[in-house]
């Protein structure tokens, strides 16, 4: 049996070697101490596994800006935001507009769809009992419900996410028209059903989308 230092240490790897740029460089640089005391204390007695777990995930607020959560949690039956907080980093050093930000960030990521779960470092650290019960709390209803958000995906959009694996870069709306002889606005439908399904992160200049790009989430559906 796989203990958590070696699951821990093909997890990093693995999800290492399927970012790029500055998504692959926020992984190295922010997964430390704090981030593995939580898989470590909290998540690993839980589930004894660290299967649908995203460290360092990237998401987009109102304002189309990048962020990262600590961790998403992406199982078939919901999508959880994972975070621990240092009250130095975390509280005591920010400011009214920080705090309001992140406020509102909860909130718009709760409208689509997100769970939100915040724990302390110091509760990590001392109090983890506390931690692996709110966990439970959270997560059970919904695997004993076993709710499942709209995430199937139709034959067309699997094709898609099959052919910009085969492209082995970014896809544009002209790709999805030549690929599957349709008009742009069934081709650019296709591409935000798979944007707001978590498979595709649209990519920006200026005012416009100019391509996309498969998310892990796509890719471990695809690998």
């Amino acid at each position: 049996m796989v203990g958590f230092e070696e699951a821990h240490k093909r997890f990093i790897e693995k999800h290492t070697e399927l970012r790029t740029g500055e998504r692959r460089g926020r992984l190295v640089r922010g997964h430390n101490h704090a981030e593995k005391l939580l898989l470590q204390n909290i998540w690993w007695p839980v589930f004894g596994n660290l299967e649908h777990l995203h460290p360092e995930y990237e998401i987009y607020d109102w304002n189309r800006k990048s962020q990262f959560l600590d961790f998403a949690f992406l199982p078939p039956y919901g999508q959880f935001g994972i975070e621990v907080d240092g009250f130095q980093s975390h509280v005591k050093d920010m400011d009214r507009e920080r705090f309001s930000y992140s406020l509102n960030r909860d909130t718009f990521l709760t409208g689509l769809g997100w769970t939100m779960i915040h724990f302390s470092y110091d509760d990590v650290l001392n109090r983890s009992d506390i931690c692996k019960m709110l966990l439970q709390n959270v997560i059970s209803p919904r695997i004993i419900r076993g709710d499942v958000p709209n995430y199937s995906l139709l034959l067309p959009e699997k094709e898609v996410l099959r052919y910009a694996y085969r492209l082995g870069r970014w896809i544009r709306p002209k790709d999805v028209i030549d690929h599957l002889q349709i008009d742009f606005r069934t081709a650019r439908k296709q591409l935000q059903s798979l944007t707001n399904k978590g498979m595709l992160k649209p990519v920006e200049r200026g005012a416009s989308i100019r391509y996309y790009q498969l998310t892990e989430r796509a890719l471990e559906n695809l690998l």
